[in-house]
């Protein structure tokens, strides 16, 4: 498939007026203009979901401002003395605009091993707020440096509730008590949270243990450290390394530091360290989340899958919480199908239209559709919510191949290092190619064929019947799997899933899902199913012997309707 002209892209366009953005005429190339008409799958209109209330109902005791002192020399720091004695650096930009009741206040927490942003002027990555644009809107800004990062002290603990949480908590005790901050009652400051990948998960943490934050709006953030760190029992070695290498020495907790040796020593972590990160959620905690939340996660994001977004907007959506749910091309990954980095200012807009609805209470605000993404042209898509798709419902109709093959367990020919250079030249896709899948020359492959236009969207579902053998060690044994783009040649989403396989020399079955993604096709057009035995984003597993797939069964969900088309240029 080649990526659409301009004009294609205004004829796929379709938008209804409910939208946050507004829709201007698309131009093509010749600078003439079209009118935007429905594309194929565009079947359905977009609505305003989500609830009326405004401030969070809280029944939280007001707590006394926490010891803080200011910083010598720095208007905009002090720091507090936490509930153990760490000491945490924040930093406080308040707005001018405060009315005559006072400002809301947004918190936004950095990335990890990264202080909090201080620069009112600076560039944020990923189409995340800057501190003067909130300023600006009417917020006051508070940012911090997490426990173990930045002039904090203490030990990264992964935004633990009794922690990092509690850190937060005491935060806003101060926040309570600071003068033109808008009070829904005593001590409960009208907050929300803006924030990316750390910065993002102590929303969800936040949330969950503390009914004064209002509205949330966590970027590539994830639901359970069990998934998105070490799927399927396999240590996701790329990415351990990377966090451990920008961490300072010395600042992490003792399980962060021995959960990456032996990942790197075993490819598995014990027991102990399992349910230490297990205990740092936010998985169950996310079901005491009670407030709006916009769940913004990337396509190629090879860290926090798009799975984990997926995971808490189920159960928000299932506790009837006001949630909606957009996808970019970028997070923890390379964006290797178009420059994404010119189409992040509709990620700002969808934020802000987030706070101005549930935090300042702004009811004229037009929050469009529940949820948007972007495919691997970079073509705009929404619905009125996240459709969850599942074959054989409205609409889903299953893509589908079958096949057989042995693959023998060798470290050579695996999936990755990806060597095309990024579309987008940011911080992170030049540095995550190395653990990035790509088309493997050794695997067992199976082909897929479209037979009409959709989006692959969502999970699909593979079955294997194999039996195989391996020598005796250590090592997890496992396979992988990932789906590739025959005209690209490129691995869709960069998502790889691992597989557990149980080599004893007997016949065994196994009915995994893979990874999410959002891939549009057309008639004729075929991805490959490649199954293999080393990947550059997971450890080694057990290698030596082979595995004898005798029946190989995939099904991918295509959305053939309900989906509406954006023009890029009005998204």
């Amino acid at each position: 498939m080649t990526r659409p002209t301009s004009a294609r892209r205004c004829l796929a366009a379709a938008i209804a007026s409910a939208l946050v953005l507004s829709v201007a005429a698309c131009s093509s190339d010749d600078s003439s203009s079209a009118t935007t008409t429905s594309s194929a799958l565009s079947t359905t209109t977009v609505a305003d979901g989500g609830a009326t209330s405004v401030a969070n109902e809280c029944d939280r005791p007001p707590e006394d401002a926490p010891e803080v002192a200011p910083v010598d020399g720095v208007e905009s720091d002090h720091t507090m003395t936490s509930f153990d004695g760490t000491e945490i650096r924040f930093h406080w930009f308040p707005t001018d605009d405060t009315g005559d009741d006072g400002a809301p206040v947004v918190l936004m927490g950095p990335g990890w091993g990264q202080a909090g942003d201080t620069s009112a002027e600076g560039a944020p990555l990923f189409g995340a707020l800057g501190i003067a644009s909130m300023n600006d809107r009417g917020y006051h800004v508070l940012t911090w440096d997490p426990r173990g990062f930045g002039e904090s002290t203490g030990k990264a603990q992964v935004n633990g509730p009794d922690t990092e949480g509690r850190d937060v908590q005491l935060l806003l005790d101060w926040v309570a008590a600071q003068p033109d901050v808008l009070l829904d009652r005593d001590g409960d400051p009208r907050t929300g949270m803006v924030g990316f990948s750390y910065g993002g998960g102590i929303q969800l943490t936040t949330a969950a243990i503390d009914c004064r934050v209002d509205a949330i709006v966590p970027g590539i953030a994830w639901h359970s450290l069990e998934t998105s760190l070490y799927k399927s029992g396999i240590t996701k070695l790329g990415w351990s390394e990377f966090l451990l290498r920008v961490a300072e020495e010395g600042r992490l907790a003792p399980e962060i530091v021995s959960a990456g040796e032996s990942g790197r020593e075993t490819g598995v972590i014990d027991q102990h360290d399992q349910n230490w990160f297990e205990a740092r959620g936010p998985a169950e905690l996310v079901e005491d989340i009670t407030v709006p939340t916009l769940i913004v996660q990337g396509t190629v994001d090879t860290l926090f899958t798009l799975d984990e977004g997926v995971d808490n907007f189920r159960i928000l959506d299932g506790n009837d919480v006001p949630v909606a749910m957009v996808w970019f091309c970028g997070g923890h990954g390379a964006c290797l199908t178009y420059d994404a980095n010119a189409d992040t200012d509709w990620l700002s807009d969808v934020t802000f239209a987030w706070l101005d609805r549930y935090v300042k209470g702004d009811e004229s605000v037009d929050l469009g559709p529940g949820f948007r993404f972007v495919d691997q042209h970079g073509d705009h898509w929404s619905a009125p919510a996240y459709p969850d798709p599942v074959v054989g419902e409205d609409g889903v109709v299953g893509l589908t191949g079958s096949g057989s093959g042995t693959l023998t367990l060798v470290a050579e020919g695996g999936a990755g290092p990806v060597t095309e250079k990024p579309a987008s030249d940011d911080i992170l896709s030049g540095i995550v190619t190395g653990i990035t899948p790509a088309k493997a020359d050794h695997a067992v492959n199976v082909t897929i064929t479209a037979d009409q236009e959709g989006m692959v969207l969502g999970a699909g579902s593979l079955t294997l019947t194999y039996t195989g053998t391996t020598p005796d060690g250590e090592r997890p044994t496992r396979i992988f799997a990932q789906l590739v783009d025959d005209e690209t040649g490129l691995v869709l989403g960069n998502q790889i899933t691992p597989i557990e396989v149980v080599l004893d020399g007997s016949d065994h079955e196994v009915t995994v899902p893979l990874e999410t993604v959002a891939q549009r096709v057309a008639p004729g057009d075929t991805l490959t199913l490649q199954l293999v035995a080393t990947t550059v984003s997971y450890a080694e597993p057990r290698l030596g012997g082979s595995v004898d797939l005798s029946g190989i069964e995939i099904t991918l969900p295509l959305v053939t309707s309900g989906l509406v088309g954006l023009a890029a240029s009005d998204a």
